[in-house]
This record gives structure tokens, C-alpha cells and sequence, in this order.
């Protein structure tokens, strides 16, 4: 299978005979493509990465797109990565640091137009980036081993193309009323660096850009049919038009516009953003997040639901802009960490864990999946900004009484953060 897919990769990134039919490239055909072993987890800069930027460029070709990047479909960056995870990269024009002799790392946004004659713009955005072998940003302790992301995010990247595709389509159904905007995202492990970098040196006039959608991790719909969808918040008609197409999706609503993904720096320009995802899994930042384990049936559901809010958006003319009310508030800093994942689509009171860490404080403590953080010492939790400035009062060292709820009762650990 790995040789088939490798051979399939090598034909698709570097065949240059033109068929006169091209048979529909599948969602699972393009994650198998991006998640396979060969591209050694596309970490940004990297060799896999490069390999993965050509395979989305051809795709686009292939899909009759015009290239819109500075050198063809690509937008080439270069960037010094920050130790501190507070602090944001540092682009630069340099490739080496005269005073230090260090060299600055190299990303590359794909980028595509299909250009309807349209007065206004729709972004459509997905990371293509990993984490390689591992790394800080890993939750495999285990020694170095391929992270494929095939979750995060060949899946977004693949539900980007099966939207190019149903986009360009020559049919009366399809929307004409706006120009489209694809970009593959290099850099957004390293924080968000793409689409900083794009947002910054836009190769369109992004004061013709209506809103954005950003796909980040949308392989594993659950049996419930559950779809976090943000940003409904940055503008005044998404809540309706998210709510009005959901069909059998249980949506899970967040008016806000910032988050850990890129449409965040869309947001930051003044530009309406809707940004979906079906939640974090035991798989997250491992090397276990491979093909086999996406739900490919999902994915076609959520790409339908996306493409009916693209339709309905279609009639509108350009969306407003609204600033969403937490907008303001700033992420604390943390000094320590508990050791979870949190669970992105748990609606209710408090924090759900969703996976604990391996030998981390939540784990010694004997916090388990499924249980929902009320208090940390003295602090009530009720979401996850609450969870989030809880967690910034402790220190290293230090030990406090947690509560959570399991199977409807509270119960208090001992955590040594």
C-alpha cells in the first residue's frame, strides 16, 4: 500500500503529460496523498513539505485555478522561529542572521484564483504544515517518529480542494457572485506564520475580501454529528446562515473570532471569518493520526454543509465587519500546565477533558477523559477562557485541590502542578 501511495504521489507532483480526461480526485485520495509516510510529516520548510506545496500546486492546476502566489501558485517566506511560545515569529527578508551566523527558516504559502469577474472575494484556507518527526508541540513521548496529520490537517487541505472543485464547476447552480481565494497554509504549527505572513503581503486586495473560511481538523465527525463552528460573531448574518444550513449537524457555535488556527489573523484585518472543525481526539499531535482513522463520510457531510453557506452567502454583497465581545480579552500567560486536552465541542458549564497526557499532573493526579473541571484551588471554571486565566495563577511546584465532575458527581483530587 505505502509503495502504491508513493508511487501515486511521484506521478501526481511530477508527471507533466496532460490527459484529456482527468477522472475527480477524492478526499481520500488527497489525504492518503498528504499523510502518507514519504513526506515525513510536513514540517514547515522541510523537504516533505516542499513535496506537499508541488502536489497542492498541481492540484490546483489540474483543476483549471490560476496561480495568485508571488512565484506562480507560491508565496515563499522566510522566518526566525521564537523559544518563547508567548512571542510571535519574526519575518525576515534575511536568510541568515549576519550577527549570529543562525538561518532564518523558509515556508511557502499555495495559492489559487478562480476569478468570476466578481467585485468581492471568499477566502477558503487550510493549513497543509505538521509537526514532522515530533517536536515541543508533540504528545508522543516515545522518541522521534513521523507525524502524518492526517487529521491535522490533509483533511482540511483535502475538503479545500473538494470545494475548488464544486466552485469552479461550470453549472448555473454554482455561486458566481464572488471571486474565490484558495490557500494552502505553510507555518501554522510554528504560529499561525502563513497567514500572518499573507495577511501582511496579500497578493489580492483584501479590502475586496467579503470573509474567510478556514477548515482546520475536520476528519473525525462524531457519531453525534457534532461540527464546532467560530466566528459566527464577525458578522451579523453567520449565526443565522450557519444555524439555517446545518441539516442533521449538531452545530456547536463560538461568536468569536480568535482561536489556535488561521483564520485568526483574518479576524485580526477586519474580516469576517467562519472556521470549522469536528474536535480533538487521542490521536492529536501523534504519529496514530493516519488515514485509516479519518471519516471520510463526515467529511463529505461537512463539505456539502460548507458549500450551502457559500451559496447562500453568495446573494449577499460584501458582509460587514463585527468585532466579537471577548475579542479583547487576552490569553494568560501559564507557568505550568495540568496535562489535557481540552474538549473543543463541550458546550456545557466548566472544562471536558478530552485526553490526558502521559506522565503529566492530570495523570498522576487521576484525572481521566470525560471529566469536566469545575475549580482549580479557589477558582470557579466555567469555560475555557475561566480554565485558561485559573490555570495562569499557579506556579511551578505548586500544589492545589481541582474539582471535577464524573458520571454526575464532584469529585476533589490533589494536583501538583
Amino acid at each position: 500500500m505505502r509503495t502504491i501511495l508513493v508511487l501515486f504521489l511521484a506521478t501526481l507532483v511530477f508527471s507533466c503529460k496532460e490527459t484529456t480526461v482527468k477522472k475527480a480526485v477524492t478526499m481520500k485520495e488527497d489525504v492518503s496523498v498528504l499523510a502518507n509516510d514519504s513526506l515525513n510529516g510536513r514540517k514547515t520548510g522541510s523537504e516533505g513539505e516542499k513535496k506537499a506545496a508541488k502536489y497542492i500546486a498541481k492540484r490546483f492546476e489540474d483543476l483549471g485555478l490560476q496561480a495568485k502566489g508571488t512565484e506562480g501558485y507560491f508565496q515563499k517566506f522566510t522566518y526566525k522561529a521564537s523559544k518563547n511560545p508567548h512571542q510571535e515569529a519574526e519575518f525576515t527578508s534575511e536568510e541568515n542572521d549576519p550577527s549570529t551566523g543562525i538561518g532564518a527558516e523558509t515556508g511557502e504559502n499555495v495559492i489559487a484564483y478562480l476569478d468570476n469577474k466578481a467585485q468581492n472575494t471568499v477566502v477558503i484556507g487550510a493549513h497543509y504544515d505538521h509537526l514532522g518527526m515530533g517536536g515541543e508541540s508533540s504528545l508522543y513521548r516515545e522518541g522521534e517518529a513521523i507525524h502524518n496529520g492526517a487529521d491535522d490537517n490533509a483533511s482540511g487541505v483535502a475538503m479545500m480542494l473538494h470545494l475548488a472543485d464544486s466552485l469552479r464547476f461550470d453549472s448555473t447552480q454554482r455561486p458566481k457572485n464572488n471571486n474565490y481565494l484558495f490557500i494552502a497554509f505553510s507555518g501554522e504549527e510554528e504560529g499561525l506564520l502563513g497567514s500572518n505572513y499573507f495577511v501582511k503581503n496579500p497578493t489580492i486586495d483584501t479590502k475586496k475580501v467579503t470573509y474567510m473560511i478556514n477548515m482546520d481538523m475536520v476528519g473525525r465527525l462524531n457519531a453525534k454529528n457534532t461540527l464546532a463552528v467560530y466566528g459566527v460573531g464577525t458578522s451579523p448574518i453567520l449565526k443565522q446562515t450557519v444555524n439555517a444550513n446545518a441539516g442533521n449537524l449538531n452545530i456547536a457555535e463560538n461568536e468569536s473570532g480568535v482561536g489556535p488556527s488561521d483564520h485568526t489573523s483574518f479576524y485580526l484585518a477586519d474580516i469576517p471569518v467562519l472556521h470549522f472543525f469536528t474536535g480533538q481526539h487521542e490521536d492529536y499531535h501523534k504519529p496514530s493520526d493516519d488515514t485509516e482513522k479519518v471519516n471520510f463520510t463526515g467529511m463529505e457531510i461537512i463539505s456539502n454543509y460548507i458549500f450551502s453557506i457559500i451559496k447562500d452567502l453568495d446573494s449577499q454583497k460584501k458582509l460587514p465587519f463585527r468585532k466579537t465581545k471577548n475579542e479583547s480579552e487576552v490569553v494568560p500567560d501559564f507557568k505550568v500546565t495540568l496535562g489535557v486536552v481540552p474538549d473543543y465541542l463541550f458546550s456545557g458549564k466548566g472544562m471536558r477533558i478530552d485526553g490526558v497526557s502521559e506522565d503529566k499532573p492530570a495523570q498522576k493526579a487521576g484525572l481521566q477523559k470525560g471529566d469536566v473541571v469545575v475549580k482549580m484551588g479557589e477558582y470557579k471554571v466555567v469555560d475555557m477562557m475561566s480554565y485558561m486565566k485559573s490555570l495562569s495563577k499557579f506556579e511551578k511546584g505548586q500544589t492545589a485541590n481541582v474539582t471535577v465532575e464524573r458520571d454526575g458527581e464532584l469529585k476533589e483530587v490533589e494536583v501538583t502542578f
